[in-house]
């Protein structure tokens, strides 16, 4: 039988569980046939692709390549994921660029199709980094089948870190973060603002993001997120306001269950 992530109770308990005992977990994971099948077949095969067309063409490779970047339910999107690799990720123009979901942007500049002579396929340390977040996302989509909340809580700690790292500005930082649905989605929950706070001006937004941390948190740069203990007080915050969410939503539906029943 093929090995599952072992969460056996949710919230923050479950998360402190899972996170001492992520990195025998995360090895299990990736010792899986089909993970071992997968990434051999990538690491054998990637270095033969020169162009977008023929990446797309092949199923097993654009999978691995996709949920690399967090981007697997668009692997039917052939012609889509095509204009988007082959725009590349320098010009103003290209597609990727026009998006708001900054994870395309990622993707395309990883490939280097439409930027670079020789294609980053080429590249074996690109192809690594390739496998190890193939891997990474993988075992989050499976923690993410048995809690929804521990996927998102995964996905920030591995990926804020090289956000806040960025010698952008503060404004670019912010906005890499509102442009990544995950990582956004869980700045929401822990922030405690509603789903109409996405239909404000960017600017806006950018606004009440910096001032609810800095109410909450009592941080005003997002670079003190590169501390560990910082970072858990986003998740614990974000676990707490989560599980809160869910009672309300179980609570309202027992009171119309009940109504229903007199």
């Amino acid at each position: 039988m093929s090995f599952q992530p072992i969460l056996p109770i949710g919230g923050y308990a479950g998360w402190s569980l899972l996170s001492r005992t992520k990195a025998a977990q995360t090895a299990a994971f990736n010792a899986r046939p089909d993970m071992v099948n997968e990434t051999e077949y990538f690491r054998d095969n990637i270095g033969a692709i020169d162009t977008a067309e023929q990446l797309v063409d092949d199923r097993r490779l654009l999978r691995v390549a996709l949920s690399a970047f967090g981007l697997s339910e668009d692997i039917d999107a052939k012609a889509f994921i095509k204009r988007i690799l082959e725009d590349g990720s320098i010009s103003a123009d290209a597609l990727a660029n026009k998006l708001t979901d900054r994870r395309y942007q990622a993707f395309a500049r990883a490939f280097g199709f439409g930027d670079l002579g020789v294609p980053n396929t080429k590249r074996e340390g690109t192809v690594a980094q390739m496998i190890r977040q193939f891997e990474a996302r993988s075992f989050e989509s499976s923690v993410g089948e048995i809690d929804e909340s521990f996927r998102l809580a995964l996905n920030l700690e591995r990926g804020l870190s090289d956000i806040v790292d960025d010698n952008s500005s503060e404004a670019a930082k912010w906005f890499q973060i509102m442009g990544d649905p995950p990582m956004r989605a869980v700045f929401e929950r822990a922030l405690s603002l509603p789903k109409s706070f996405a239909s404000l001006d960017i600017d806006q937004q950018l606004g009440v993001f910096e001032e609810r941390t800095k109410q909450v948190f009592g941080i005003t740069e997002l670079a003190d997120f590169a501390a560990e203990d910082q970072r858990e007080k986003l998740i614990q915050r974000f676990l707490l306001m989560d599980q809160l969410q869910q009672s309300a939503v179980m609570s309202a539906s027992q009171i119309a269950v009940t109504l229903l029943a007199h």
